[in-house]
């Protein structure tokens, strides 16, 4: 007898990427047959098929690759100085009693203070320049850093502090083999949180004084009432945030594979 031929089954890691898709396309189909059919009138809502020329057509004129060029530019920058910042004050923080003293209430009063709020003072120090939007970036990214840095310190065992001490080791010593790697989920957790503020603060801060970027983008496409470029401006914001946080989490699973968490992750 012949043997029945073998089905061959989808490995599992496909198909949940798949399905992760499925509502995505669906939402892409129903809207499209709702702007086609007029349920849905172009100045609340474009059809996606619009969007997606619309994007094309900016790609063509370099219009999108500059804006999208400035924003990147103002993201990153801002969030080197920001993550710097953040991370400085946390170590102080989760390593001193002093600095936790001096420094944390006032940070943790800066940090309630909403970004719309600080946007007036913000322009009057630095006027509507590149400085003004750099610096919204670098104040929203410092705080997420920055709390979760002196979280990851203050949650290390103290059982391997004392046996760090019991065996002798110098301070350097401690913090690059205990303190560090073990505030290290912390860590990484704070910059997944910072990437997304960052888009945040980035958005508030282009709405006003910008001349180019994705804001630009958004609020000249309102003047005009182009629902489809501003729609498309918030998916760029949208696909931008995934590819960031996608980005974050491969760092994730790649410095903490020695973590149990982490290790099955990497199988």
């Amino acid at each position: 007898m012949n043997k029945p031929a073998s089905v061959a089954i989808p490995d599992k890691k496909y198909v949940l990427f798949l399905l992760s898709w499925m509502c995505p396309a669906l939402l892409f189909t129903l809207l499209e047959i709702l702007c086609r059919t007029g349920i849905i009138g172009p100045e609340i809502f474009p059809a996606p098929s619009k969007v997606v020329n619309t994007a094309f057509t900016l790609l063509t004129q370099g219009s999108l690759l500059h804006d999208l060029r400035v924003s990147l530019t103002r993201a990153a920058v801002g969030w080197c100085i920001g993550a710097s910042v953040g991370f400085t004050l946390g170590l102080a923080v989760g390593f001193s009693p002093i600095a936790r003293v001096l420094f944390d209430r006032t940070i943790q009063m800066i940090r309630a203070i909403p970004f719309l709020a600080l946007l007036p003072l913000v322009i009057v120090w630095f006027g509507v320049g590149e400085t003004q939007k750099i610096f919204m970036v670098a104040l929203g990214v410092s705080f997420p850093i920055y709390i979760n840095t002196t979280l990851g310190i203050r949650q290390i065992d103290p059982k391997l502090l004392e046996l760090a001490r019991v065996q002798r080791l110098r301070p350097y010593e401690i913090i690059l083999r205990i303190i560090l790697p073990g505030a290290l989920p912390s860590i990484l957790m704070g910059v997944r949180y910072s990437l997304a503020t960052a888009w945040l603060a980035l958005v508030i801060a282009e709405t006003i004084g910008a001349s180019a970027g994705i804001g630009f983008l958004a609020v000249d496409a309102r003047e005009f009432l182009q629902t489809d470029v501003i729609v498309l401006t918030v998916l760029i914001y949208a696909m931008i945030g995934v590819t960031a946080d996608a980005a974050a989490r491969f760092l994730e699973r790649h410095m903490l594979a020695w973590h149990a968490n982490y290790a099955g992750k990497n199988r």
